[in-house]
C-alpha cells in the first residue's frame, strides 16, 4: 500500500531553486550534498536537464534562500525560483540561458576546430607528399594553435576543474582539465627539450590534438545543449497556449484590451473568433465550438454554449463567446498542468538511484584509474627496457585517453532526458504524470480495477422509468422521493429531484430528514415517514419485496416507500435511473485486453446493474455493492494475490481505493486539475487515455533502460580500451562528446514511439 501524498499532513516547504554551472552527474551528486548539509533538509532533487533543483525543508529550521547560498557556495549559483513558471518568466528566461549558454559552445567549438583542423589535413597532405611525419615549421605552428586552445576554449574546463578542486571535489571538467593538460605540457617538454637539446630524437607531439579534442568537446556540448532544449519543449508549448492579453468588458459593454495579469474572477471577458481563452471561465453569453486538444489531447472540438465551462489556452474556432472568469493567473488548469508536468520532469524515479550512486563516485574513480594506468605503463616500459621517450608518449596517449573519453554526462542525463520527452509528450495527449514513480508501476502492471460511475459512465444519472405497485402513482412516487432527496448530495437523489422539477411536479416540504449511509434517507413529509433508498432499506423497515417490479437491465433502483407509526414499510414503486456508457468504454476496455491485463469493475451499484455494465464493456470480473470505505480492502485483496494493480476512478470519491493500488489514475477534467487525486491524471475523461498511459510508461521506461544500458556500456568498454593504449585522446574527446548525444537523442525517439493503439 502506497501512502497518499495527498492526504498526508505536509510539514514541510518546497522550493525550487534554478542552478547555474552543472555539467555532469557528479556536479548534480554535489549540488544535492550542498543542499542536504544545511539543517532541517528532508530531501534535494536535481535534474541536470533542467538545471533545477527541488528542495524540500523544515521552514523551523532552514529557508530556502540558506539552501541556495550553500549550493553557490558548492559552486554552482543558485537562485530560488519564486511564484512559478507562468508568474516570474522562469522557462522565458531558462530558455533565453539556454540559447546563449548554446551558443558559447559553438563559438568555442568553431574556433577549435579553425585552429586543429587546417593543420591537421596539411599535415597529413605533407606526409603523404614528402613521407615526414610532421615538418618542423608545423611544430612551432601546432605549439601556437595548441595554446591558443589551451587558453580560449580550454579556460572554461580549467575554472570548474579549479573550483571543484576548492570545494575538494570533482566534476567532468576536472577529467577534461587534465586530460588536455597531459596531452599539451607533456608536448611542450618535449618539443622544448628537443629545442634544447636535452634529447635527441622528437618525441610525439600532442600540440594539434589538444586543440581538436578541446574543439570535439565543444562540439558535443553544443549539440547537447541543442537537444536539451528539444527534449524540454514540452513546458514552453504549453505556456505558448496562454495569451499575452485578454479584451475585458466593462460595466457598459464596451471591451478593453488589457494584460491577463490584470484580470480578476467574475469579470467578463470577450473572446471572439479564432482567440485562445485567456481564463478558465463559464460561458455567459454566445455560442461556438472550442478546440481543447491541446489540453485534453481530444482531436475534436468541443461545443460550448451559456453555462458550460471553457479551460484558458484552448481555442474558439467560429463563434463569438462572453465568458465569466472563474479561475485566473497560477488558479487556472494551464498553469496547474504546467506546475505538474514541472513537477513530474523535476522528480526522480526508483531507476535514477542506481546511476545516483555511480555517479557518487564515478570522476574519482576515472581519476584513480588514470593514475594506475600511467604506473602501469611505467612499469611495462622499465620492464621491456623501452626508450624513455617511447614510455612517455604511450603513457601521455593511455591517461589522456582514459580521462577524456570517460563520461558522467551520459549517466547525468540518461534518466531525465527520457522523462523530460515522455512527460511532455503525454502532457500533449491529456496525460499528466503526478509522480515519476508512476511510470515504473504502469510498467509492471497486470490487473486493472475501474469504477463505474463518470468512469466507464458518463457519471450523469437520469430517471428513465418510474414501477409503481400497491396503489401508488408515478406522480405520487415522484412528488414525495424528491421532497425527502432535496436535502441530499447523492448524484442519484439529484437526477430525481432534477426530472421532477423538469416534470413541473410540485414538490411539498420536509419536517425531518435523516440520512442512512449506504442504505438511503428517511424523511418526514406531510404527516407519513417517507422512506428513499436500496431494496436492503425498505427490507429493513419491513416492506416486503415485490416481484412484478422487474425494469430493464443495467439500470440503477431507487425504492421508495412509506411507514405508519411503528409498523412495517409499504413499497409504493420503484424509480429506475439509468447512466449512460461512454462512447469508447467497451473499445477502451478491448484495448486493455490487448495489453494481456486483468479488468475489474468495482462499484457501489447492485449486482444487476453491475453486472449489466461489464456484459456491455466486456469485463467479467465484478465487485459489486461495494461502499467507498470497502474498496480499498478490495484492492488489498488482489495485491494480496501477487497482482500489480491500477485503480480507475474519479479521483476524489475513490481516493482511498486510488491511494491503495500500485498505480491510481484519475479521470480527470480540464477545468478542475487540482482536486483530483491519482499518481497520473487523464484530463479529456477519456477512457482511451489508461490504455495510452499505459504504453507511454513502458516506452519511456525502456528508453531509460536504453539510455543507462548506453551510458553504462560505454564507459565499462571505452575505459578499459583507452587504458590498454588502444584509442587516440582525439578518438576518445570524440567518443566522449558523441555519447552524450545519443542519450539525448535516443530519449528523443519517444517522440515517435506508437502509444496509439
Amino acid at each position: 500500500m502506497r501512502p497518499d501524498p495527498h492526504t498526508t499532513e505536509q510539514r514541510a516547504d518546497e522550493a525550487i531553486l534554478r542552478v547555474d554551472g552543472m555539467h555532469c552527474a557528479s556536479c548534480v551528486a554535489t549540488v544535492e550534498r550542498a543542499a542536504r548539509s544545511i539543517p532541517g533538509v528532508e530531501s534535494a532533487r536535481v535534474n541536470l536537464a533542467l538545471g533545477r533543483a527541488n528542495v524540500r525543508f523544515d521552514p523551523q529550521q532552514a529557508n530556502a534562500d540558506e539552501i541556495a547560498a550553500a549550493v553557490t557556495r558548492a559552486g554552482y549559483p543558485a537562485t530560488v525560483s519564486t511564484g512559478g513558471v507562468l508568474a516570474d518568466n522562469v522557462e522565458d528566461q531558462r530558455l533565453a540561458e539556454q540559447i546563449t549558454h548554446a551558443r558559447a559552445w559553438l563559438r568555442r567549438a568553431i574556433v577549435g576546430f579553425v585552429l586543429w583542423l587546417p593543420l591537421e589535413l596539411t599535415h597529413w597532405v605533407l606526409y603523404a607528399a614528402t613521407g615526414h611525419v610532421l615538418h618542423a615549421w608545423m611544430n612551432w605552428l601546432a605549439l601556437g594553435a595548441g595554446t591558443v586552445a589551451i587558453v580560449y576554449i580550454g579556460r572554461g574546463f580549467f575554472a570548474g576543474a579549479w573550483s571543484a578542486l576548492k570545494r575538494r571535489t570533482s566534476n567532468m571538467d576536472t577529467l577534461i582539465a587534465i586530460g588536455a593538460s597531459v596531452a599539451y605540457c607533456y608536448s611542450l617538454v618535449g618539443f622544448l627539450g628537443f629545442q634544447l637539446g636535452w634529447w635527441r630524437t622528437l618525441p610525439n607531439l600532442y600540440f594539434m590534438e589538444s586543440a581538436g579534442l578541446l574543439a570535439l568537446i565543444s562540439l558535443g556540448h553544443w549539440l547537447e545543449a541543442r537537444a536539451r532544449q528539444s527534449a524540454g519543449s514540452a513546458i514552453r508549448d504549453l505556456l505558448d497556449l496562454a495569451p499575452a492579453t485578454a479584451c475585458r468588458l466593462d460595466e457598459h459593454n464596451q471591451p478593453h484590451e488589457v494584460p491577463v495579469t490584470e484580470l480578476q474572477v467574475n469579470e467578463r471577458v470577450l473572446v471572439r473568433p479564432g482567440d485562445r481563452l485567456p481564463i478558465d471561465g463559464v460561458v455567459i453569453e454566445g455560442r461556438s465550438t472550442v478546440d481543447e486538444s491541446m489540453i485534453t489531447g481530444e482531436p475534436l472540438p468541443v461545443t460550448r454554449q451559456p453555462d458550460d465551462e471553457v479551460i484558458g489556452g484552448t481555442v474558439n474556432q467560429d463563434g463569438r463567446l462572453v465568458v465569466r472568469a472563474t479561475k485566473v493567473g497560477s488558479e487556472t488548469a494551464l498553469a496547474q498542468i504546467v506546475r505538474l508536468v514541472e513537477q513530474a520532469q523535476s522528480s526522480k524515479p526508483p531507476v535514477q538511484r542506481l546511476a545516483d550512486r555511480v555517479a557518487a563516485v564515478f570522476v574519482p574513480s576515472v581519476l584513480l584509474i588514470a593514475l594506475f594506468t600511467g604506473i602501469g605503463w611505467y612499469v611495462w616500459g622499465s620492464w621491456y627496457a623501452a626508450a624513455p621517450a617511447i614510455i612517455a608518449g604511450r603513457m601521455a596517449n593511455a591517461v589522456c585517453s582514459v580521462l577524456l573519453i570517460a563520461c558522467p554526462c551520459a549517466l547525468g542525463l540518461a534518466v531525465p532526458a527520457a522523462l523530460m520527452v515522455g512527460t511532455g509528450r503525454g502532457a500533449r495527449r491529456g496525460i499528466l504524470i503526478r509522480d515519476i514513480g508512476a511510470l515504473e508501476s504502469a510498467e509492471a502492471l497486470d490487473t486493472v480495477v475501474l469504477d463505474k460511475t463518470g468512469t466507464l459512465t458518463r457519471g450523469r444519472p437520469v430517471v428513465e422509468q418510474v414501477i409503481t405497485c400497491n396503489g401508488a402513482s408515478a406522480e405520487q412516487i415522484l412528488r414525495l422521493a424528491a421532497a425527502a432527496e432535496q436535502s441530499s448530495g447523492h448524484p442519484l437523489a439529484r437526477a430525481i429531484v432534477e426530472h421532477v422539477r423538469q416534470q413541473g411536479i410540485l414538490v411539498p416540504p420536509v419536517e425531518a430528514f435523516t440520512s442512512e449511509a449506504g442504505y438511503g434517507v428517511v424523511a418526514q413529509v406531510q404527516g407519513r415517514t417517507v422512506l428513499v433508498g436500496s431494496e436492503a432499506m425498505l427490507r429493513k423497515h419491513g416492506a416486503a419485496p415485490d416481484e412484478r417490479i422487474a425494469p430493464a437491465r443495467g439500470k440503477t433502483l431507487v425504492h421508495i416507500g412509506y411507514q405508519e407509526g411503528d409498523g412495517a414499510a409499504s413499497l409504493m414503486g420503484v424509480i429506475a435511473i439509468g447512466d449512460e456508457l461512454k462512447p469508447d468504454s467497451r473499445a477502451a476496455i478491448a484495448e486493455l485486453h490487448g495489453l494481456r491485463l486483468r479488468t475489474v469493475l468495482l462499484t457501489g451499484d447492485n449486482r444487476a446493474t453491475a453486472e449489466a455494465v461489464a456484459r456491455q464493456v466486456g469485463i467479467t470480473d465484478v465487485r459489486a455493492e461495494v461502499k467507498p470505505d470497502q474498496k480499498a480492502a478490495v484492492i488489498q485483496e488482489l495485491q494480496a494475490g501477487r497482482r500489480k494493480v491500477a485503480m480507475v476512478g474519479d479521483g476524489i470519491n475513490d481516493a482511498p481505493a486510488l491511494a491503495t493500488a500500485d498505480l491510481g489514475i484519475a479521470i480527470g477534467s480540464g477545468a478542475d486539475i487540482a482536486k483530483e487525486t491519482g499518481d497520473i491524471v487523464l484530463v479529456s475523461g477519456s477512457l482511451h487515455g489508461v490504455a495510452t498511459a499505459i504504453r507511454l510508461s513502458r516506452a519511456t521506461m525502456q528508453k531509460i533502460r536504453q539510455n543507462l544500458f548506453f551510458a553504462f556500456f560505454y564507459n565499462v568498454l571505452a575505459i578499459p580500451l583507452a587504458a590498454c593504449g588502444l584509442l587516440n585522446p582525439l578518438i576518445a574527446a570524440g567518443a566522449m562528446a558523441l555519447s552524450d548525444v545519443t542519450v539525448i537523442g535516443n530519449a528523443l525517439l519517444l517522440r515517435r514511439a506508437n502509444i496509439d493503439r
